[in-house]
Parts: C-alpha cells; sequence; structure tokens
C-alpha cells in the first residue's frame, strides 16, 4: 500500500508557536506534540518529544510496546532538560502514528488527538488525558460540550512528568483508510462531522487538510492557540 501525507502547523494569535510535527511519509512515521510551559519553552519540549519517537521509529520500534518505550524514553528527556533554568515548568503533549504493512499503530499523551477513517466510519481514536473528556466519560458533558468546556485545558497526563503513562492502541490497515493527527488549538474549533465530510471530499490529503483549516479560519478568534496537523491517506500502490 501507498502512504500519503501533508502537514500544516501555524503559530495562531500567539507570538511563537510550541507545536512540532514529524511527517515522514516514505517511513510511515507520523509525530506531533503540543508544548507547554510558555516563553519558547514549551518548543523545546514538543521538539526534544518529536524528535525523539520520530528517530525511534524510524530506527525499529514500530509496534505498541515499542512506542510506549519511546513515549517514555522522551519523558525521561524532557525530565532531564527541566534542569536547565527557566525550562523547569516545560511539558508537552504527543500523539504519534506508525504505519508498517498491514497494520497501523499509535499512542498518545495529553490530548493532542488521533482519528481514524475505516470501514467508512471515523472514529476518535485517542481518548483524551483531560479533567473535561473525565466529565464526558461520567456522562457530566456531551460529546459537543468537550471543544467550549472551562476544564479543556487542564491535562491529566503529558510528556515532562514524574509519571509517564501514554496509551496505544493498533488497527488493521486496508486501502482507503485515512488519519488525522492534531493539536487541540486545531480540533476545539473543527466537528467530528464536519473532519469526515472534508475528508470524503477529498482526493489527497493536502485537500483533506484545507478544507478544515478553512472552516478554523472562519471560527477562530483573536489571539488563538497554535493549531497543527497531520493528513494521511493510504491508498493501493499504483
Amino acid at each position: 500500500m501507498r502512504v500519503s501525507a501533508y502537514c500544516y502547523t501555524n503559530q495562531g494569535g500567539r507570538d511563537h508557536n510550541e507545536d512540532s510535527l514529524r511527517c515522514l511519509a516514505e517511513e510511515g512515521v507520523f509525530v506531533l506534540a503540543d508544548g507547554l510551559g510558555g516563553h519558547g519553552k514549551g518548543e523545546a519540549a514538543s521538539a526534544l518529544a518529536v524528535e525523539t519517537i520520530a528517530a525511534g521509529c524510524v530506527e525499529g520500534a514500530r509496534d505498541q510496546e515499542g512506542l510506549l518505550s519511546l513515549f517514555q524514553t522522551a519523558n525521561e528527556a524532557i525530565l532531564a532538560a527541566q534542569a536547565l533554568p527557566g525550562q523547569e515548568e516545560m511539558k508537552t503533549t504527543a500523539v504519534a502514528l506508525v504505519i508498517t504493512g498491514d497494520q497501523a499503530v499509535w499512542a498518545h499523551s495529553g490530548d493532542s488527538r488521533l482519528y481514524r477513517y475505516a470501514d467508512g466510519a471515523l472514529c476518535h481514536a485517542t481518548r483524551d488525558h483531560s479533567v473535561t473528556y473525565m466529565k464526558y466519560l461520567g456522562g457530566e458533558i456531551g460529546y459537543l460540550d468537550i471543544n467550549h468546556d472551562d476544564d479543556r485545558s487542564s491535562l491529566l497526563r503529558a510528556l515532562g512528568k514524574r509519571e509517564c503513562r501514554p496509551e496505544t492502541g493498533q488497527a488493521p490497515l486496508a486501502a482507503g483508510d485515512a488519519f488525522l493527527l492534531c493539536s487541540d488549538g486545531f480540533w476545539e474549533y473543527i466537528y467530528k462531522e464536519e473532519i469526515l465530510a472534508d475528508l470524503l471530499k477529498a482526493e489527497t490529503p493536502r485537500q483533506w487538510a484545507e478544507g478544515m483549516l478553512l472552516r478554523h479560519i472562519r471560527r477562530a478568534p483573536p489571539g488563538n492557540d497554535n493549531f497543527s496537523l497531520i493528513t494521511v491517506f493510504v491508498e493501493e500502490e499504483r
């Protein structure tokens, strides 16, 4: 199968961008991280995470156990970097997707998301590690309320904490499958039904991304957060 992808990041209404991406379509490796900490330190944490995870995937860690180990390694690197002045509070979310043969494997920590399209349906493949998502799972709020809940930025897990507890998943792969990795600065303005609608109209990963970005541009207020995405198509070999 052939894998193609498109990636995009934007600082939004902030003075710098703390998101980091790695989009390696030929290797089937995709990593996105959203840094926390402000003043450029979140950017350092997110860059360290994506570099560590992407390099490890390229070198051969391509199953769930391997991804868990890479997230732990990235966490240890960020904890070590927190010893530097001004970086004591830096942390980052992370989400990674690895495509190998007929299998897709992913892992995440925090609220950067992976959406998966397969068998004609789109699902939210990762569960946000946030207070808001726990409220949703507990029935306190509906799914559509997640995008606007006051606690959506209160994260329960992230890289840069002493206890690192990423989650992993996997699924068989088929031609026609598609994936979206994105930061919360993107998904909070785009609904799942719209993600699917734009996917079904798109012929390439870039067209899919551009359709969603047009929605985002119309809705994001002044001063909005950094926003990033990676779109991935899986197709038959030509």
